[in-house]
């Protein structure tokens, strides 16, 4: 039997371990997942509202545990109070837009016919949660997927190991029933059997590239689908008329916060020449003003990396870049061990030769460089396999908007970055995946279409 081991960044002790389900534990959990679908789907929709944001509550009545367990397990230091705001923003959204989003479409009755479309749960749906955000990052699906009628199965990254057992222990104690919603451990290979079983009839993947290729490959012939947001490597274009000091500030928090292990982290950053100078020299002051450290002391304002591996990545991608000539312009700080604890770094004179502006670093360093013009600052936008966010700085709001529809991206942000709006589809293209979640078309994911075409007798 295997045992998953979390490894906390904190002093490589470990923090949490269970043992993996069998294939046949994990089928027969499947299988009552999709005894139980039918029964909680037949409940009235502000039924099951009610009892996801039970659920909901019930986890923000544990945030004083968790807050400290996030930092064990993933090292975000404890001043900034958890996921509680974000995950209960976007679980209360989706409630509120289910009665219109779930809706029947009409599309014609007379005489003769009555015509409609009908939204039906997709059944038991897989969630596969990734450990950088992962409250969050779960209640995107988990919510919409039980308010829409689906039962649910998460399997939580191995890193936040308790994070799915504290959902699960919520929603069950506010009324959920067992086996509606489930947290399984599950190792890689009976993931793939189940999914190749037509355990599941749809999969919200969230993690990196191979991960998503393997669900992929998994669910190849099944005809379930699959929602992916893998990886991305976010840019910034600061305009020559934009607001200096909200650039820096929003940019700069947003690469480096959570020791730069976001989503939709700024991972490079384009800068009019006009601009750059002053640019650098605050995005340098302000990083300089980090403590590194150890995430359970308040004071700490940017912890080690969750695992000392993504810390090597990012180590190697500065260390090449400064091979290759970029400028590094941050001292190694004195919590930095060579292992998980890491200096945020700032880098200048990149190319996009340099992996560091290619590859997804996932850490906390960004590389900035100055451009001449739109044209130029779109190029480098465009020049990525990754595509999930690029924040626009600029006081002219017609013109952020024509730059953005010309980014290959999922998301165009002005003045801001780093940030889910519930409202809006969570979305990317290109290596960043497919599908959206959240949203009226995150609810459109979570079921299918059921047309019904009934002829009356008139006679």
């Amino acid at each position: 039997m295997t045992t998953l081991r979390c490894i906390s960044p904190i002093d490589g002790s470990v923090f949490a371990e269970r043992e993996v389900l069998s294939r046949d534990a994990a089928m027969a959990a499947t299988k009552a997942a999709r005894a139980a679908q039918a029964g909680w789907a037949a409940r009235p929709l502000q039924e099951r509202i009610d009892l996801v944001m039970a659920g909901v509550a019930a986890v923000g009545a544990m945030n004083d545990v968790i807050v400290p367990e996030l930092a064990h397990m993933m090292g975000r230091p404890v001043r900034y109070g958890g996921e509680f705001g974000g995950f209960n923003e976007r679980a209360t959204h989706m409630g509120q837009i289910a009665a219109e989003a779930l809706a029947d479409i009409q599309v014609g009755e007379d005489e003769t016919f009555r015509r409609y479309i009908k939204r039906i749960p997709q059944g038991v749906v897989f969630v596969v949660a990734p450990w950088n955000y992962p409250y969050m990052t779960a209640i995107n699906t988990v919510a919409p997927a039980l308010i829409a009628g689906n039962t649910v199965v998460l399997k939580h990254a191995t890193q936040t190991l308790l994070v799915g057992e504290r959902m699960a222990v919520a929603f069950h104690s506010a009324g959920i029933p067992e086996n509606v919603f489930q947290n399984v451990f599950l190792d890689h290979d009976t993931t793939s059997e189940m999914i190749a079983r037509r355990a599941f009839d749809f999969v919200n993947f969230t993690g990196s590239v191979g991960g998503g290729k393997a669900m992929e490959r998994a669910a190849a012939g099944t005809f379930t689908g699959v929602g992916t947001e893998l990886g991305g490597k976010d840019p910034g274009y600061v305009m020559e008329d934009a607001d200096l000091d909200a650039a820096v500030d929003t940019l700069i928090d947003g690469a480096m916060f959570n020791s730069g292990q976001c989503c939709c982290g700024i991972e490079r950053i384009y800068v009019h020449e006009s601009l750059f100078d002053a640019f650098v020299e605050k995005a340098v002051r302000i990083v300089n003003g980090y403590k590194l450290g150890d995430p359970l002391d308040k004071e700490t304002s940017i912890g080690p990396m969750a695992n000392v591996r993504f810390a090597q990545e990012a180590r190697a991608q500065i260390d090449e870049a400064l091979a290759d000539g970029a400028t590094a312009h941050i001292d190694k700080m004195p919590a930095d061990d060579g292992a998980a604890y890491l200096t945020p770094q700032i880098l200048t004179n990149v190319t996009h030769d340099m992996r560091v502006m290619r590859d997804e670093s996932f850490g906390p360093v960004v590389g900035i460089m100055p451009v001449k013009s739109d044209d130029e600052a779109v190029a480098l936008m465009n020049d990525s396999q990754f595509g999930l966010t690029a924040s626009l700085w600029t006081r002219d709001l017609d013109r952020a908007a024509r730059v953005g529809d010309r980014i290959e991206t999922g998301t165009v942000f002005m003045n801001r970055a780093d940030y889910l709006d519930p409202g809006l589809c969570w979305t990317g293209c290109k290596d960043t995946g497919r599908g959206g979640g959240l949203s009226v078309i995150g609810y459109h994911n979570l079921t299918r279409p059921k047309s019904y075409h009934l002829k009356k007798v008139t006679s």
